[in-house]
């Protein structure tokens, strides 16, 4: 399926260069998931030892890398957050079903080393969000499968609804190649779609918060909707006159709102371990 093409407006196309002109920031920690030379992942630890933990899953349409996000990374654990911030293999390369999958799911086992957390997670990064937060109604036979589910999820401006996006044909048609071509999406989509798992239940049984700008020319506002209206007790935040990047552009009024989300899902998860909620 071919992509109309993509027509934005100046304010849009703004605030893509800007954002995604910012310049890389190094972490100070690096570490290791998997033996794939992709399977690393970046740590921001916050000044406190006792912080909550953010694990932020990049965007870029399943095909680029993480570094695009590291000055939001970065910017969070100013606001007293440790971050991790993995890696995974991606479409164009060794990624796609099932290897982008298969390392999500072995990072979310790994990263975390077991400390309570809230998973977020950015356009398509916001997709694989979900998916982790859907995974325990995977059918128990999957290699997915798990009970071992995310504490909380921040999902900004995702790809929630994989099918809606191959019939728009989103990013030249980036979700059809996810899934490895057209023959092959009957069979998938039920296994990686986070709308498609939540059909029978209603709720994943995770905290989850879709957070969303009014002014997103990315996605249609169908990506957000939709999935709110399935997931029974999911939360749906708009943020008027927010655009799409700005979600993650650190210190503007967006990114604001994504902290003050973050520590809200925080409290509860630093109540239940005895420390201090920020």
């Amino acid at each position: 399926m071919s992509e109309t093409p993509r027509t934005i407006s100046d304010f849009a196309a703004a605030e893509e260069l800007r954002v995604l002109s910012l310049k890389p920031v190094a972490a100070p920690v690096h570490g290791r998931y998997g033996g794939h030379p992709n399977q690393v992942y970046d740590l921001w630890p916050a000044e406190d030892p006792d912080a909550p933990l953010v694990v932020l899953l990049h965007g870029g349409y399943w095909r680029y890398d993480r570094m695009h996000l590291t000055p939001f990374a970065a910017h969070l654990a100013r606001q007293g957050f440790t971050v991790a911030l993995p890696g995974f293999r991606r479409m164009g390369g060794a990624g796609g079903y099932p290897a982008t999958f298969d390392d999500i799911a072995l990072a979310l086992a790994t990263v975390p080393q077991g400390r309570p957390y809230v998973l977020a997670g950015h356009c398509s990064g916001g997709h694989l969000a979900l998916w982790a937060g859907a995974r325990g109604l995977l059918p128990v036979d999957s290699p997915w499968y798990t009970t071992q589910l995310p504490d909380a999820i921040l999902a900004l401006a995702p790809v929630a609804d994989l099918a809606g996006a191959i019939r728009a044909g989103l990013s030249n048609a980036a979700a059809l190649e996810l899934l490895g071509g057209p023959g092959l999406v009957e069979a998938r989509l039920p296994l990686v779609d986070p709308l498609t798992l939540l059909r029978a239940t209603g709720t994943t049984g995770v905290p989850t918060v879709v957070l969303h700008g009014a002014e997103d020319e990315e996605l249609p506002p169908a990506q957000f909707t939709d999935y709110a209206a399935v997931h029974s007790d999911a939360e749906l935040v708009t943020l008027p006159g927010t655009g799409h990047y700005v979600l993650i552009e650190p210190g503007s009024a967006a990114s604001r709102s994504v902290v003050d989300t973050l520590a809200r899902l925080s409290r509860p998860l630093a109540a239940r371990t005895g420390r201090t909620p920020q």
